[in-house]
């Protein structure tokens, strides 16, 4: 290979990258890694759940090795968000283009790179006749959007054929600025909150004949209005509260509504739980509603509730190598948004680790050459230790 020949994981995210992948199409990209995969020897199943434009096409691949050895699992998603706007780009989103000693398109970051760095590194130990044990990818087409017949399911798939893997790597970028930063070990909850009042309706020159349900919704918001919500812990930065959304419904100038909607969302730490979160808050809006005199109601969804994977001997392991191919201690972290993770530590332990994540879901989404190889380094070492 000479220094103009892309790497075979750099080949490899560009071809995946060329697969317009957009949720919930597939696109060729799980096609393709399952012929990627298939050369190296691993038997796939392919796990299509849902139905109709709802119906996602997810791949898992299984190949037996060292008894003696570890079952290792790496998990990713070949879904990408859409382009945005296309003409802003520098290069076409899935044109996979190098230029200045980066590959530009959509996925590049995240994760079409972390998924083609794992697939080269399971090469390379080949290619060195290392014997790994055995290793498992689970890869879903559904992770960018409603996340309900992926990965989820792929799990209950998974608990039901009784594979269960002694430990899960997730590919997603968890670097701010340079490899060998962040592992990510643990998540937040994701708690939304709906929330509507219902006053009475009736002419601003005569408030006293209407009652407002803005005052009202205002009061019921203040808890979650920009706000921390505790300490934190040991893994854990505080819960944070923010309001999302306030509206009026048919809003005019010169009339009181009957009726104001606010929109918030809770990150929560491991102190709190859907239950405790949503029973203290929906106290709070009875009593405000009671003395504002207005009616309400209040619609939850929680999208995602906080783990955490104790630092042990395989999050020891992760930073061993990646210490070893960069020189640097990556920080273990519970911070950010929520990722497949979330369902995969009913499977297994978890944590993430993956390339630097500054352009994902951008304009112009990147990623340095050099870093996918150095990925490829780090999963490499990480599979074929003892």
């Amino acid at each position: 290979m000479t220094s103009d020949t892309p790497s075979y994981a750099v080949d490899l995210t560009r071809r995946l990258i060329a697969c317009e992948s957009v949720t919930p199409l597939e696109g060729g990209a799980l096609d393709l890694l399952q012929g990627a995969l298939e050369e190296l020897g691993f038997v796939i199943t392919r796990l299509p759940f849902g139905t109709g434009g709802a119906r996602i096409d997810n791949l898992f691949a299984i190949r037996q090795g060292d008894e003696a050895q570890p079952h290792l699992a790496f998990a990713g998603h070949t879904d990408v968000v859409p382009v945005g706007d296309e003409a802003a780009w520098t290069h076409g989103p899935f044109e996979g283009a190098i230029d200045d000693g980066r590959l530009y398109g959509r996925g590049a970051a995240d994760m079409k790179g972390g998924i083609g760095a794992f697939v080269a590194a399971v090469k390379a130990l080949d290619e060195a006749h290392v014997k790994t044990g055995t290793i498992s990818l689970i890869i879903t087409g559904d992770e960018e959007g409603a996340a309900v017949n992926g990965t989820v399911k792929m799990v209950e798939w998974l608990k039901a054929e009784g594979i269960r893997p002694d430990f899960c790597l997730v590919g997603e970028p968890t670097n701010p600025t340079q490899m060998g930063e962040v592992i990510k070990n643990g998540r937040r909850g994701s708690l939304t909150g709906k929330l509507s009042v219902t006053g009475t309706q009736g002419h601003v020159a005569y408030p006293h004949l209407a009652n407002n349900p803005v005052p009202a919704l205002l009061a019921m918001l203040a808890p979650v209005n920009s706000a921390k919500l505790d300490g934190g812990n040991d893994y854990f930065d505080p819960s944070t509260a923010e309001i999302v959304d306030l509206s009026i419904p048919d809003a005019a100038g010169n009339v009181i509504a009957n009726r104001a909607f606010g929109q918030f969302n809770i990150r929560f730490n491991t102190e709190h739980s859907q239950e405790t979160l949503s029973g203290w808050l929906s106290e709070h809006f009875a009593r405000q509603a009671k003395g504002f005199g207005v009616e309400f109601e209040i619609e939850w969804l929680c999208n995602a509730h906080p783990f955490v994977t104790e630092p042990g001997e395989f999050t020891d392991r992760l930073q061993s190598a990646i210490a070893a191919v960069t020189g640097r201690h990556a920080t273990l972290s519970c911070s950010g948004g929520t990722s497949d993770a979330r369902f995969l530590c009913h499977l297994c332990p978890v944590a993430e680790f993956g390339l630097v994540g500054q352009t994902m879901h951008k304009v112009n989404e990147h990623v340095a050459l050099a870093d996918i190889n150095e990925l490829t380094a780090i999963y490499s070492a990480f599979l074929k230790q003892d």
